[in-house]
């Protein structure tokens, strides 16, 4: 089965402030347009099923889902693991960006196929060039597969 894949990125994050620093980074590197965001898990998986307020959005997933862990709902975790696990979907990379530096959560995460997992640096420099170095790689770097 063919991968419809946009160079859209989707971020998933229940911390406005977070979210708004992620776009503030994406905007330095001209990206800011592409990417959309959920604040919380439930809603992305609307989002990637194109059901709800999403069932009439263009056909094409995402090149990339940045992923908070720890959410209200359905976690990180628990939306990795259905990514990963559908068909259509499991191609999507999946980068972990959550502050929780569990190691516990860091195993779990590589056991269900995320392809990276970054901590958020505290000090907003950091947290700005992280985002950066993420989005350098992941949009203008990565090659992904056709089919």
């Amino acid at each position: 089965m063919k991968l419809n894949i946009s160079k859209k990125i989707l971020l998933v994050d229940d911390s406005t402030r977070d979210a708004e620093l992620t776009l503030e980074a994406f905007d330095e590197l001209g990206l800011a347009e592409k990417i959309d965001v959920c604040y919380n898990g439930l809603d992305a998986l609307d989002y990637l099923e194109k059901k709800g307020k999403y069932k009439d959005q263009v056909s094409e997933y995402p090149s990339l889902i940045l992923l908070d862990i720890k959410m209200p709902g359905l976690s990180g975790l628990e939306l990795l693991k259905m990514i990963k696990n559908d068909p259509e979907k499991k191609n999507i990379p999946v980068v972990m960006l959550t502050s929780s530096n569990h190691e516990k959560d860091i195993i779990e995460s590589y056991d269900l196929g995320v392809n990276a997992y970054v901590l958020k640096p505290v000090d907003f420099n950091k947290f700005i060039e992280a985002v950066k170095l993420i989005g350098q790689f992941w949009i203008n770097v990565n090659e992904m597969p056709r089919v």
